[in-house]
Parts: C-alpha cells; sequence; structure tokens
C-alpha cells in the first residue's frame, strides 16, 4: 500500500456529481444498555465532511453500516433508526431510513431518492451473508448505486460483503475519513519524529503480541499496561496473585523485554500496581510494590509512581500512540492510570498524539481530550492490524481494482 496508490483511488480524484454513491460507514457506536440513546456520536461527527462533499456534488447519498452483534437476523434492538435520527440533527436535514438493505423495495426507494439527500440502509449485520462475505449479497448491494465509497476504517480489517465483496461489482473509491486514518498511521508507522513512544494496553497479552512484536522494531520506548502486564510481570519473576497471565506467553515476553539496543525498542512495565481483593466495582483495593502483589488478590491498574514514571516518558517523546486502558477503566477506584496516562498525552503540545481506536478512543471522549490529541483512531481492530504490518482486505480490495 503506497501513498501514491492510496491517492490514485480517493474519491476525491474521480467525478461524482449527480451519482447515486453507497458509502460504507462506522456507526457501530456504543448505546445505553436496554436503550436507544447513543453514548457517543464521535463517528458520525468524523463522516460529515465525505457526506456534505457529496451532498455538495448533487448526489443521491446511502449510508451503510453495522450496529452492534445481531444474530444475523432482523432484531429491533439494533436498528439503525436512532443512527439515522442523530445523523439527521447533526447534519440538519432529513435521513431517509430504509426499511432493508436490498431487493427491489430498497431499489424503488433509492430510484425514488432526489439529489441532495441522504438514505440510510438498515443493519447490513441483520443479513447472515455479510460476515460470510457471500457473492449474492454482495452484488445486490452494488445494484443500490452507481459508486461505492469505503469511509469505515474500523471495519478495514473486515473481508465482508459490505466492504471487500462488493468491490468485485461496482466502480469502490476510498473515501475522506479512511484516507486520513490512513495517512496518519502510515507516516506514524513509516517515518515518525523520534523518539517514539508505544502505550499498550488491554486484557491479555496474546492479543497485543503480534503488534508488540512489529512495533518492537519501529518505536524507541513500549509502554505496557491493562491485565496485560501481569503476564509481563510474571515473566520477571513477579508474583501476580490472583491475576490472570498467560503462561504461554511468558518467553515471548521476556524476549521483548531483553532490549537489544537499534533492533528493539525499549519495553517499559510497572513498578507499582493497584490491587483489589476481588474483580468487584467496589472491591476492598490498596497500591502496592510489584513485588509484593498479596496471594489471591488482582491487579487492576498502574500505581502512582507507575503513572508518574510513564508520564515522564510520553513528556519526553516527540511521537506517541497509545492503544488500550491501563486498568479497569470502567470502575472510577481502578481508572486513575488510565487518566494519568490520557492527561499526560494531552499536554505534549509539540509532539504528533495519536490514540487508537476502540475503548481508547472512548476513554479521550469521556474525559473530553479529543481535542487535545493530533489524532483519534475510529478504528479498534483495525488500527491493531494496520500497525501489525498485516493487510487490511478492504482496503486491498479497492486498490486491487
Amino acid at each position: 500500500m503506497t501513498k501514491s496508490t492510496l491517492y490514485n483511488k480517493s474519491i476525491r480524484r474521480h467525478e461524482v456529481k449527480d451519482k447515486t454513491v453507497l458509502v460504507r460507514v462506522d456507526y457501530n457506536l456504543p448505546m445505553e444498555p436496554g436503550t436507544t440513546n447513543i453514548l457517543d456520536d464521535t463517528r458520525i461527527i468524523a463522516s460529515i465532511p465525505q457526506i456534505e462533499y457529496l451532498l455538495e456534488k448533487n448526489c443521491k447519498v446511502v449510508l451503510l453500516s453495522h450496529l452492534g452483534r445481531p444474530q444475523d437476523k432482523p432484531d429491533s434492538q439494533f436498528s439503525m433508526e436512532p443512527i439515522s435520527n442523530r445523523l439527521s440533527q447533526i447534519i440538519k436535514m432529513p435521513v431517509m431510513q430504509l426499511p432493508g438493505c436490498r431487493g427491489e423495495q430498497i431499489l424503488k426507494k433509492i430510484s425514488a431518492m432526489q439529489h441532495r439527500s441522504i438514505a440510510m440502509l438498515e443493519n447490513i449485520r441483520f443479513e447472515i451473508g455479510e460476515s460470510k462475505n457471500e457473492y449474492k449479497l454482495s452484488r445486490e448491494l452494488a445494484k443500490l448505486a452507481d459508486i461505492f465509497i469505503n469511509d469505515a476504517f474500523g471495519v478495514a480489517h473486515r473481508a465482508h460483503a459490505s466492504t471487500e465483496g462488493i468491490t468485485r461489482h461496482i466502480p469502490s473509491f476510498i473515501g475522506f475519513l479512511m484516507e486520513k486514518e490512513l495517512g496518519m498511521l502510515g507516516a506514524l508507522m513509516d517515518n515518525p519524529s523520534r523518539p517514539m513512544t508505544s502505550i499498550i494496553g488491554g486484557a491479555k497479552a496474546s492479543d497485543k503480541m503480534s503488534l508488540l512484536q512489529n512495533l518492537s522494531k519501529k518505536v524507541d520506548s513500549i509502554i505496557i499496561g491493562g491485565g496485560m502486564a501481569a503476564t509481563f510481570l510474571k515473566a520477571k519473576g513477579f508474583n501476580v496473585g490472583a491475576s490472570a497471565f498467560e503462561q504461554d506467553r511468558i518467553l515471548e515476553a521476556l524476549d521483548l523485554m531483553a532490549h537489544k539496543p537499534n533492533t528493539m525498542a525499549k519495553v517499559i512495565i510497572p513498578c507499582d500496581v493497584i490491587v483489589a481483593e476481588n474483580f468487584a466495582y467496589d472491591a476492598k483495593f490498596q497500591t502496592v510494590s510489584v513485588d509484593s502483589v498479596p496471594e489471591n488478590w488482582i491487579i487492576v491498574d498502574i500505581g502512582p509512581v507507575t503513572s508518574t514514571n510513564y508520564g515522564s516518558i510520553i513528556a519526553e517523546s516527540s511521537t506517541v500512540i497509545w492503544n488500550g486502558p491501563m486498568g479497569v477503566f470502567e470502575w472510577d477506584n481502578f481508572s486513575s492510570g488510565t487518566i494519568k496516562v490520557a492527561n499526560a498525552l494531552s499536554k505534549l503540545n509539540d509532539g504528533i498524539t495519536v490514540v487508537g481506536g476502540g475503548s481508547t478512543a472512548q476513554v479521550m471522549s469521556k474525559l473530553d481530550l479529543v481535542n487535545t490529541v493530533t489524532h483519534v483512531s475510529t478504528g479498534g481492530g483495525a488500527t491493531l492490524t494496520y500497525m501489525e504490518g498485516k493487510p487490511l482486505p478492504a482496503i486491498e480490495a479497492i486498490l486491487e481494482q
């Protein structure tokens, strides 16, 4: 994937005037459980420049997304209607909610649309063929429009009917947000300002090991937090109490911490942690050194000394990329490490700061710090896949057209 190929497939480089355009967006938004209340509309806001551009070109704009994890069949709690309503409020014009995402009825409704208008297809994951990348579904989706734009970085790592399969049947291009994401991450991984620090958290070391191995060859320092820190601490010979760790990843963790100058990053692990008597939001907790974790207690956050150390490393960096909270951020008693790292990142005024998608993006949004960093990615899994050095099927399919 080169800058020139991305540039050539950007929708900016192609005529769209008066066309019907199908845009794959990522409106998989966090919702308040059991309600239709949207908790964070960052992804909608990020898609607005592309939609407005198409409206200015007198297009019919047909949006396609998934929401949640329905079981390959219609389910009212995962309907796109609340998303359509919020988009309508943000963009200040009607958004027609369609009752499905393929078939003659949908074709007729799109055909009857006025130019310079917007429609939202129903949740694509109501279709059993979506995750199976079914040829028939891909072909029917392609019939809905003249051209296809993929602007959903959050699912670029998925080879689904609405991301990869559709490109076999319709002229396909890269959208504004997708282009921005790939440009930012590409610059970070290929030519960063140094020193470069990566902050990696998350529950399991196995989920991030490929990422860590790739990053170790590209960055100067890797800061470890989250539940996965237990595996690294165990590898160093520390008792981790009742914390979950992955025995089969110990040797890989040790290899990463070996720090071979000029070929591998320095890996920094916690020196103190917050531990809880059990895994509950109101559990009894205390701060201890990593060599004093009590038996049967669980590591739930990095400690204050570690937070200060991590903040100092961040302050001395020119480029920082962060993916994964430092502890159980959802519970106030175990959120201090994540908050301190977020605040340190927000104060790096002269540096390049990028926050990976998913839970880390939600952290920045909850703390109202989104505008203090250079870029907050809209993709969690896609960001990880890219940083692991693996191809993104949805992008490769467009570049190969």
